[in-house]
């Protein structure tokens, strides 16, 4: 059985794709403009993130379909502790909390994994292929924009364990296809990954205050009212 499941993410996503990379915060970043504060409360957010779904994936190795997408070479949680010690100093764990949306986008994660385990396969591909597909370059934008020596504060975008990222990728897709889901279910993770994106747009959104501080609303209106016009340069982040 087939599910087709990558395809039908893919071309039922791309809307929500475009949508994510027109927020302000990730129209400003693609066109490198990066502040300090607001990119260090992305890296706080995107950890409890990663944090919360490595534990439910590695809670549930032996789920019957989450085990064919189980791949620790993927997690993120370490490499963002990383990143965190370097913008926060030593004692980060005692700075950071998550923001109120991403409360909610966590709170998703751990309701979703209980509720129905196949809908996780949403959340996994929102992040981690987007990860994969467009992390070298937004590394780039964030070492010129923020002024970073290589390799400090950037280990959540280098994925050590996977030497052929394109390689991984399509044996990602092809575990995705492979998923003995029906038409059904693959439809339901189809919605659950829209829902992923809203998400992720309104976690986006709550950082732009710290922008707009740092850069002026002139500018601000100006980065984003020309990003607007066209479609995202990471439309097929997958």
């Amino acid at each position: 059985m087939s599910s087709n499941l990558a395809t039908k993410l893919r071309e039922g996503t791309k809307k929500s794709h475009s949508m994510a990379e027109n927020t302000g915060f990730i129209a400003c970043f693609l066109k490198g403009t990066v502040e300090k504060k607001s990119y260090r409360k992305l890296v706080t957010n995107l950890y409890f993130v990663y944090s919360a779904m490595e534990e439910e994936m590695h809670k549930r190795a032996n789920d019957p379909i989450l085990a064919k997408v189980f791949f620790p070479e993927l997690d993120r949680k370490a490499a963002l502790e990383r990143d965190l010690a370097f913008y926060y100093g030593a004692n980060w764990k005692e700075q950071v909390a998550p923001s109120e949306a991403t409360k909610k986008y966590i709170a998703r994660i751990h309701e979703v994994a209980e509720r129905d385990s196949a809908l996780m396969v949403a959340h996994l591909y929102t992040r981690y292929l987007g990860d994969l597909s467009g992390g070298q370059i937004l590394k780039k934008i964030a070492v010129n924009a923020m002024n970073l020596t290589d390799g400090e504060g950037t280990a959540f975008y280098e994925f050590e364990q996977i030497p052929d990222e394109k390689a991984f990728k399509n044996n990602y897709r092809q575990a995705m296809n492979d998923l003995p889901i029906d038409e059904a279910k693959a439809d339901a993770v189809v919605d659950e990954a829209n829902a992923a994106f809203e998400m992720n747009m309104i976690m986006f959104k709550e950082l732009e205050g710290n922008l707009i501080k740092a850069i002026g609303i002139q500018l601000f209106n100006l980065l984003t009212r020309k990003r607007n016009r066209n479609d995202g340069e990471l439309a097929t982040a997958e």
